[in-house]
């Protein structure tokens, strides 16, 4: 008995209409990166597990998916090691190359690997497929598309204003209104653990503050005091889970409880530039909001964080995210580089047009004249007659056998072909065209000038 086809769990099989709706996304984003002034550059699939593993803390390091080495990769593996079944010494034993969890990791290694031929500060946007070992979803897959924008070799807080700009323009076009981009700054995050007296602690706290959307600020306790965080400290983060007003008064609110901590101060004075002049200069549909509880449990992020929220009533995770990190290069040699970033989520943000019914008619690849086959000689004589249309960037194409034309007619009626050409032994004689237009049902005979002419 055949075995049923499947795909593997947390990835999809993509239609032609879905495939033009995705990529109207992705137009629209790479229209705007480019607008800013980002280059794009590309990078492989796969890195070496070295490049990828301890950038993302423990519990970005388990979704990583590993690659197995080649050949007998067992063959070097001790068999004491094996006998342990000490998965994670046996990995590194078998799998040297890894699947990208995401691009900015790669982005850091291509700048130190090509830090002599690029100019500095470096724009660069990236649009391709990412894949983590995550529990599949709705909105949250194994395999799935980011597209970045980032900008390397400046400190610079000019450049994360335009960062929430960038997000207001793409949304904007997308006519997706009411995002709301959330901002906050790890500094922020590392003096309130440095006040709480929890800054050793400071992985595990942001972690755990991180999760307050999905398991609310009682989950979020238990999760604190299960890493060692003391319940004394967790009480005077408590606030932070009923900061109110609007974003200049949260930024005083944070000058007062950070009064003690200098990096907390710095933490609100660079956020505080970033919503200054967002404010002056506003936005066309999107919110801004400064959220304290905002961690994102990435390690590399140092200052600036983002995050996308879809419009109130979708629910759906974040479609956006990114920050700031001041030496993410340096753990491949190439130290006091700062850079800052953000992401797209295309496949959320598809899922979220569609819920909201905002995506166009999508216009999909079809020819424009199909050629009927009536035999082998008929079709040699179209074939030729395909060859100048198409010189011409004509969609053209000619039924691939010789079936009953009613046959033929019907498929030019389902793709919706707007001109079909007949062509028997009295055209070939003749050496013209039988066109007809399938909307009106008009036929007309024309020699192959005015074919080109009448199909243009």
């Amino acid at each position: 008995m055949a075995q049923k086809p499947s795909i593997p769990k947390g990835t999809r099989d993509f239609s032609p209409t879905e495939v033009a709706q995705r990529n109207y996304i992705f137009s629209t984003i790479k229209e705007v990166f480019e607008l800013y002034g980002f280059q794009p550059i590309e990078t492989p699939s796969f890195e070496n597990s070295s490049t990828l593993m301890g950038k993302y803390g423990d519990e970005g390091d388990r979704l990583i998916f590993k690659i197995l080495n080649s050949g007998d990769y067992l063959k070097n593996v001790d068999d004491n090691l094996l006998a342990s079944k000490d998965s994670l010494k046996i990995t590194s034993k078998i799998s040297e190359k890894a699947l990208r969890y995401d691009l900015t990791v790669p982005f850091a290694r291509y700048v130190v690997q090509h830090q002599n031929e690029i100019e500095f500060p470096f724009k660069r946007y990236q649009m391709q497929p990412v894949w983590r070992a995550d529990r599949p979803q709705k909105g949250r897959f194994r395999e799935f598309y980011q597209c970045d924008a980032d900008v390397v070799g400046s400190k610079g807080l000019w450049q994360e204003v335009e960062f929430v700009q960038l997000y207001d323009a793409v949304f904007s076009k997308l006519k997706l209104v009411g995002t709301t981009i959330k901002l906050n700054n790890r500094k922020i995050l590392a003096g309130i653990a440095e006040i709480i007296g929890a800054k050793d602690k400071l992985i595990d706290f942001t972690v755990a503050l991180d999760k307050v959307d999905k398991i609310g600020a009682e989950g979020v306790t238990k999760e604190m005091l299960s890493k060692g965080i003391s319940e004394e400290a967790i009480q005077k983060v408590q606030p932070l889970f009923n900061f109110t007003g609007s974003n200049q008064d949260k930024l005083n609110q944070l000058e007062d409880l950070l009064a003690e901590s200098e990096e907390g101060l710095q933490g609100v004075k660079d956020l505080r530039f970033v919503v200054d002049n967002v404010e002056i200069l506003g936005l066309e549909s999107a919110n801004l909001e400064l959220d304290v509880t905002l961690a994102r449990g990435l390690n590399y992020y140092t200052g600036a964080i983002y995050e996308v929220s879809a419009p109130k009533g979708v629910k759906m995770g974040s479609i956006g995210g990114g920050g700031r990190y001041d030496d993410l290069t340096g753990i491949f040699g190439l130290k006091d580089v700062s850079g800052v970033g953000i992401s797209f989520g295309l496949d959320r943000i598809y899922l979220v047009l569609e819920e909201l019914n905002l995506f166009d008619v999508v216009e999909l690849p079809k020819p424009k004249v199909l050629f009927i086959n009536f035999g082998e000689k008929e079709a040699i004589y179209c074939m030729k007659a395909l060859a100048e249309l198409r010189k011409n960037n004509i969609k053209s194409e000619l039924y691939p056998d010789a079936a009953k034309i009613k046959k033929q007619m019907n498929y030019a009626n389902r793709r919706e072909i707007p001109f079909v050409v007949i062509v028997g032994s009295n055209e070939i004689e003749n050496k013209n065209y039988t066109l007809k237009n399938m909307q009106t049902g008009d036929q007309q005979v024309c020699n192959l000038t005015e074919l080109l002419q009448i199909t243009l």
